[in-house]
């Protein structure tokens, strides 16, 4: 995975830790199931773009600190 990757996957891994939600609570809130949560913050497999927009949302978080493009 490339150096945007695993930044990408880190700051997921933080959010979704940061958020107090469950896996499950996001999942139901971003139309996926929690193993694709999981899956997004610890595998090479990345959110298709309107996931990665609900999971933004659901996280209360913007998409270019995710994304590496700023850093607040």
């Amino acid at each position: 995975m490339n150096e945007t990757g695993q930044v990408i996957k880190r700051r997921l891994r933080e959010e979704i830790k940061n958020s107090g939600l469950t896996t499950t609570e996001i999942a139901r809130k971003v139309g996926v199931s929690p193993e694709m949560i999981t899956q997004y913050a610890t595998t090479k497999k990345l959110p298709r773009l309107d996931t990665f927009a609900a999971l933004c949302k659901a996280l209360d978080v913007s998409a270019d600190y995710i994304l590496g493009l700023r850093d607040y």
